[in-house]
């Protein structure tokens, strides 16, 4: 059976006496983790005296207990409690033939979870992922960003196919934008599919802290667009960053990390983006990835299909997902140390729930 819980519509698996989420077909030895949390996953089985007494050896009790907390926060959907929630889609206005974004750079307070004390931060338009701008192929985009820092900064169309006076890199083709100025950067979008925004500037530590968002441009043909050729219903930006405030997902870390809620049947995008300077793989459990392009740039003939990803720094892989596998299926990086420590999981971790 699979419940709803909250707002947001996060299912999860059925609920055990404590309210916390238990798998629906129990192994014959389940480790105290997958209990626990409805994951399947990592954490190691108990010790033959741990069964034989029903109890964990000491100095376990706290570890475990710790690990239940925090996936049961995640499942009483802890990401609705951390707004305003990056990729949100900005709207452009029309002037004429140009597709028109305002965007103001600016410190933020940021949260990673709830519980965690916000951290001094950068954003676009007030969030970490700044707003996910999307264009069609051929449209004159004109984006104007106004610098409100106490620093220089530029603006980096990353993957685009630019005029070299747009390209964003100061010092070599522009500069860099002073504090309380602004700079118009216009283009006609030509390289479709998923691409990134960033800081070019100092960008070690203004991307780290936030300056980054998506930029998509949906081929011109509306037959070649996601929707149409692949039949999804669902198209997810995610965008992952490992520098401030550790491990995030579209700039939230475990357990406020918001979940991928779909339909049994149902078929969804996925668009990875790597804004960190460290590579990641991402396994899903429970069904396999179809990858289908890479950078913007589909594969056709070369798409593959795998349940680990890897994502270097500054690579965009467009992923395609049957949810035909009912369950609460954990999603995570595969570089351990990203995602779980000996109180459970945090960090790049998140679930795919279909129902």
């Amino acid at each position: 059976a699979i419940g709803v819980v909250g707002a947001g519509g996060v299912a999860t698996a059925v609920l055990g006496a404590t309210g916390v989420a238990r798998p629906p077909a129990a192994s014959p030895t389940p480790s105290p983790a997958a209990t626990a949390t409805g994951m399947p996953g990592h954490a190691a089985s108990p010790t033959a005296a741990a069964r034989a007494t029903g109890s964990p050896p000491a100095g376990m009790v706290d570890h475990d207990a710790a690990a239940a907390a925090v996936v049961k926060r995640f499942v009483e959907g802890e990401w609705q409690k951390v707004t305003p929630y990056g990729t949100q889609p900005l709207e452009p206005r029309t002037e004429g033939e140009a597709r028109v974004f305002e965007m103001t750079i600016q410190e933020i307070s940021h949260r990673i979870d709830a519980l965690k004390a916000p951290v001094k931060a950068l954003g676009y338009n007030g969030t970490w992922p700044g707003p996910t701008l999307r264009v069609v192929e051929g449209d004159l985009v004109r984006a104007t960003f106004r610098n409100e820092l106490t620093e220089t900064t530029c603006v980096h169309f990353h993957g685009q196919r630019l005029p070299n006076n747009m390209d964003g890199v100061p010092q070599v083709t522009q500069d860099p934008i002073q504090p309380g100025a602004s700079f118009t950067y216009e283009f006609v979008a030509r390289s479709t599919g998923s691409h990134m925004y960033h800081s070019h500037h100092n960008a070690t530590d203004q991307v780290g802290r936030g300056l980054l968002g998506a930029f998509i441009v949906d081929p011109r043909d509306p037959e070649e667009r996601p929707d149409r050729k692949y039949g999804v219903t669902q198209d997810i930006v995610w965008i992952s960053n490992d520098t401030l405030g550790g491990f995030t997902i579209n700039g939230r870390g475990f357990p406020a990390t918001k979940p991928i809620t779909a339909k049994l049947g149902e078929r969804i995008y996925i668009r990875f983006m790597n804004e960190g300077v460290m590579m990641h793989p991402w396994h899903l459990h429970g069904t396999p990835m179809r990858i289908v392009a890479r950078d913007g740039y589909a594969l056709g003939s070369a798409a593959f299909t795998c349940d680990t990803l890897g994502v270097n720094p500054g690579e965009r892989w467009d992923a395609v997902v049957d949810c035909d596998e009912p369950g609460v299926w954990a999603f995570h990086c595969h570089v351990l140390p990203h995602a779980e420590g000996r109180d459970g999981m945090f960090g790049m971790v998140t679930a795919l729930i279909v129902s």
